[in-house]
């Protein structure tokens, strides 16, 4: 067994087709062998910073590629930006309630004669026969506070917002670094089942080649045969997990076309410190979607304040003026008028009082929600914290198994060159072999997304 550098494994492996069809498989830690002659050779790309290259259809993509390809195109990060962008537009609507507020008239009435008076909500002017031009102009002077709650409701609301983008943000970012890595891990799956059953091919020739010169017996020849088709099984489905994964990776990325990813390897993150508590406070400061809970909360309670300041009345200023150029004698060329108009809640039958009520209590309700979520965020981080540690040390304790693994084959083949060993002996130990390679390199994938899942606990993914 060669060693293994940058993401490039050199194995000489026995295959069982139940252990790759849905392992993980990425270049464990070096393993030295004696058997790096014959062995079958699976490697990963060459890591580039370069920007994607695009050639009959197949693409270069790094991982940082591949989150700004998400970043750009997620339909799921987009929706929730334009939604943002309308919760700002609603400070806008509401500021407006400050603002002089004026409207242009324009009327033309052919009444009945000089008719003065009529039925019903039409008052004297209004049939009186005359062409007028003029103006309205409403000032609120004060609502005792109503408008300044609504307004600052909008605000944390638009604020809520933008911390709702930050977080579908990095859940897309946390959904296109996993499918990343389980890509990775296809196409070293698939490239390790096909150097097994070339290796394999290889070995069933030289065994037939025995069994016919009387050197070995043709049940080993069968052994050989059965650890092919599994092999060949083996690699089918590799194949089909392979094309699934890509598949996988472009929805996360939100993209349709029919590409194909050549992935670059990924170096091994630190692991975290022994300590989680000091993770648990920094998720529960950054943690977007928690910052997003309280101020919606905050919102709800600014929203309650408003409804409750129904109750007071409100002070409006209102001027009018125009011309009359067309008109009966009893009317005049030109029209004005200013007036102050307070208007006084008296009896509404509970309405205000039941939706200040109401507003209270989502107020408080969405307080909750945010208490909730920081108990969550909490408890996730540290189960975050402990699958990261978790599988880091994994990734010693199956390296560890790769050596046993190569030592027990190096034996099992000397014994079987010499004639003391049988084929089931020899393949058991390839199996295991194979096995530990697995292991090693799920391992390392393991931690990988791991630490993905943890990052995202403590909201820093970027």
């Amino acid at each position: 067994m060669r060693k293994i550098v940058s993401g490039a494994v050199f194995c000489r492996a026995a295959f069982q087709g139940r252990s790759f069809a849905g392992a993980q498989i990425v270049s464990p830690p070096a393993a030295p062998t004696a058997h790096a002659a014959t062995s079958p050779q699976i490697g990963n790309p060459p890591q580039s910073d370069a920007a994607p290259v695009v050639h009959n259809s197949t693409v270069v993509l790094t991982l940082e590629d591949a989150k700004t390809r998400a970043i750009k195109n997620q339909p799921r990060l987009l929706a929730m930006e334009l939604r943002a962008q309308a919760a700002n537009k609603r400070i806008a609507e509401v500021r407006s309630g400050y603002l002089p507020q004026m409207f242009g008239n324009l009327t033309a009435v052919d009444a009945n004669g000089d008719s003065a008076v009529s039925a019903g909500a039409l008052t004297t002017s209004s049939i009186s026969t005359r062409t007028a031009a003029g103006a309205s102009l409403t000032q609120l002077i004060t609502d005792f506070g109503h408008t300044t709650n609504v307004l600052r409701s909008a605000h944390l609301g638009a604020q809520a917002a933008g911390q709702s983008v930050e977080s579908v943000r990095q859940r897309v970012l946390m959904e296109v670094e996993e499918e990343y890595f389980a890509a990775q891990a296809a196409e070293s799956v698939r490239k390790t089942a096909q150097a097994v059953l070339d290796f394999r091919r290889v070995t069933l020739r030289q065994v037939t080649a025995l069994a016919q010169s009387q050197l070995r017996s043709t049940l080993d020849v069968q052994f050989v045969q059965v650890l092919v088709s599994e092999a060949e099984l083996a690699l089918v489905r590799a194949d089909s997990n392979a094309e699934k994964s890509q598949a996988q990776l472009a929805a996360a990325m939100g993209e349709v076309g029919e590409m194909t990813y050549t992935l670059t390897d990924v170096p091994l993150p630190e692991a975290p410190d022994p300590d989680a508590a000091p993770y648990v406070k920094e998720a529960l400061a950054d943690r977007p979607d928690l910052k997003a809970l309280r101020l919606e909360s905050e919102s709800a309670t600014h929203e309650a304040r408003a409804e409750r300041d129904l109750n007071f009345p409100t002070v409006d200023a209102l001027a009018t003026g125009g011309e009359v150029p067309i008109h009966d004698s009893t009317i005049r060329h030109d029209y004005g008028a200013v007036d102050f108009n307070i208007n006084i809640p008296v009896f509404t039958g509970d309405l205000y009082q039941s939706r200040a009520a109401e507003a209270k209590l989502e107020a408080r309700a969405a307080n909750e929600d945010a208490s909730l979520h920081t108990v969550e965020i909490a408890r996730d981080v540290r189960m975050a914290w402990a699958d990261a540690r978790d599988a880091y040390l994994q990734i010693g304790v199956m390296q560890r198994l790769v050596d046993e693994g190569n030592v027990a084959m190096r034996l099992a083949q000397a014994r079987y060159d010499a004639g003391l060993g049988s084929i089931v002996e020899l393949n058991q130990a390839e199996l295991n072999q194979t096995s530990a390679l697995i292991g090693a390199a799920s391992a390392r994938f393991d931690y990988l997304r791991s630490m993905t899942a943890f990052q995202f606990a403590m909201g820093n993914l970027h």
